[in-house]
């Protein structure tokens, strides 16, 4: 049989892929003709293969390295590599600590250029990608009602949400969202709903005092699984517009200067419906880094979250900007 190359192994379409890796305390090679990690264990070296076909993501934490070649073939096969602190956040890529997120993206100039060029022509229409940063919005609220009071998963580890109490404040975020005459006045929206969903999820399992810090400053494990799992939403979301061939910067609620803004756009999509109830749950269970890390992947993987961005930015493209979905 004829082996494989890494632009052949971009076939497994992205929204399909499982595999998320967060890696720390290693090095990423190329062995034998595939990308692998390893760890030492005393004198001895561990050698782990890295399924780059079906791989989306890789965040590399302290104590990492990667060659040259190794970061050529996960180019190839079309994977997100990003740098980051320890327990996923906050995340580097050769810059200091308090700028925005960069992302090393694939290169690659065959992406689709439809998506991109129907983005473009509605994001310098003000009114046009404020309804797009709408559309976000009601996607997000639609998706915390389904996760959290229709996953079976949460329910059986005693998220109990009260749901008359979201179905109302959901309703009344839609109702301000409907009415936000600017980007301003709709990140206050999202602000406000964020705040009374912790409220929920603290009372749904009962976690006491709770004030979010940002950037992991908090010292109890919620703040900090918050962070981690944060981090894993936006690696989804940079795979998702680099897939569509949409750049980072055309940000439709974070700004127009906020670097890396449409990533942030794009992971608001997923994060209050399927990290926030999971950073308390294993905050309440004694959880380590790694226990969370794969609940969230597992329901990132389960929810097909990947491919719920993918078709909102599609559709946002196709509604706004007259792309072919």
């Amino acid at each position: 049989m004829d082996d494989l190359s890494p632009s052949d192994l971009k076939t497994i379409l992205h929204s399909k892929r499982a595999n998320l890796y967060y890696l720390e305390h290693c090095r990423v090679l190329v062995n034998g003709g595939r990308v692998e990690y390893v760890t030492d264990e005393g004198k001895r070296s561990l050698y782990w293969n890295i399924p780059i076909a079906n791989t989306t993501c890789v965040l590399l934490g302290t104590g990492t390295s990667v060659t040259q070649a190794a970061m050529r073939e996960l180019a190839q096969a079309g994977v997100m590599v990003g740098f980051c602190g320890g327990g996923g956040t906050p995340l580097f890529s050769g810059i200091e600590r308090d700028t925005d997120i960069v992302w090393f993206s694939p290169q690659s100039e065959y992406r689709p250029t439809e998506y991109l060029q129907a983005w473009v022509g509605f994001w310098f229409d003000d009114s046009r990608r404020l309804a797009a940063a709408k559309t976000i919005q009601r996607l997000r609220l639609g998706w915390i009602h389904e996760h959290w009071l229709k996953t079976r998963a949460l329910s059986e580890r005693g998220f109990a949400v009260d749901s008359g109490r979201l179905d109302q404040l959901l309703q009344g975020s839609l109702e301000g969202v409907a009415a936000a005459p600017d980007v301003t006045a709709l990140l206050t929206e999202e602000a406000r709903l964020t705040k009374q969903l912790f409220k929920l999820a603290v009372q749904a399992v009962g976690y006491g005092d709770f004030v979010r810090a940002k950037r992991g400053t908090g010292s109890d494990p919620a703040n900090r699984f918050l962070d981690h799992g944060n981090y894993l939403a936006y690696g989804l979301a940079a795979t998702a517009t680099w897939v569509l061939g949409l750049p980072h910067g055309l940000a439709v609620l974070h700004g127009k200067t906020r670097r890396g803004g449409l990533v942030f756009d794009a992971a608001d999509l997923i994060k209050d419906a399927l990290i926030l109830p999971q950073a308390f749950l294993s905050a309440m269970q004694g959880d380590d880094e790694q226990a969370f890390r794969k609940s969230c992947i597992d329901a990132l993987t389960r929810a097909e979250a990947l491919d719920f961005m993918i078709d909102s930015l599609k559709a946002i493209a196709h509604d706004l900007g007259g792309a072919t979905a």
